[in-house]
């Protein structure tokens, strides 16, 4: 059942996106930022992150166990990404990072942060909330719990990785805004 659930997640937006021709940014098709080198560099990043500070413990520091977190990291990725594109092409959500036109910091740091869960409508350009983000982030939480040691089968952690994920998003807003911005 679990794995029916999880090819479905990543299905839907291979059927989405032949019904609406959108696409979230034109140099990233939902293929390459599912299946891409990218992807893959990031769940290695976040294997590397969970072998340094040993979690789950349970999955130990062995090759097995390293593997396990590349496996669930690129997992979870897989269902976040599969679920946001699905969202956000039905919902007709642009969910590119757009700098803010503002030179004051305090207007900058606000714009970066509420960019994590606003998006800009692609037929109207009216902002709207960014529910194929948000959902995405807790799409992919509460999925990826389904793998993990029985501790992490609970309600919490589903939330609270999918909080995570909002907030290392916002994280990279912060970087694009300040750091990354083409003037």
């Amino acid at each position: 059942m679990k794995i029916f659930l999880i090819a479905a997640l990543c299905v839907v937006p291979v059927v989405a996106a032949e019904d609406l021709p959108w696409t979230p940014a034109p140099e990233k098709s939902y293929f390459q930022q599912a299946f891409g080198l990218g992807a893959f560099e990031r769940a290695a990043g976040s294997a590397v992150f969970a072998e340094i500070v040993n979690t789950p413990r349970e999955w130990g520091r062995t090759w097995e166990g390293a593997g396990k977190r590349v496996g669930s990291a690129y997992g979870k990725h897989l269902v976040s990404t599969s679920v946001r594109y699905s969202v956000a092409t039905l919902r007709h959500e642009d969910l590119r990072y757009f700098p803010s036109a503002s030179k004051s910091t305090g207007a900058r740091l606000r714009h970066a942060l509420i960019s994590v869960v606003v998006a800009k409508n692609t037929e109207t350009g009216v902002p709207m909330m960014a529910m194929g983000r948000v959902s995405g982030a807790f799409a992919g939480g509460f999925v990826s719990r389904t793998w993990m040691p029985d501790r992490y089968h609970t309600f919490q952690s589903g939330l609270t990785s999918g909080g995570l994920s909002l907030g290392i998003e916002a994280g990279v807003n912060l970087f694009r805004e300040f750091f990354h911005r083409k003037r």
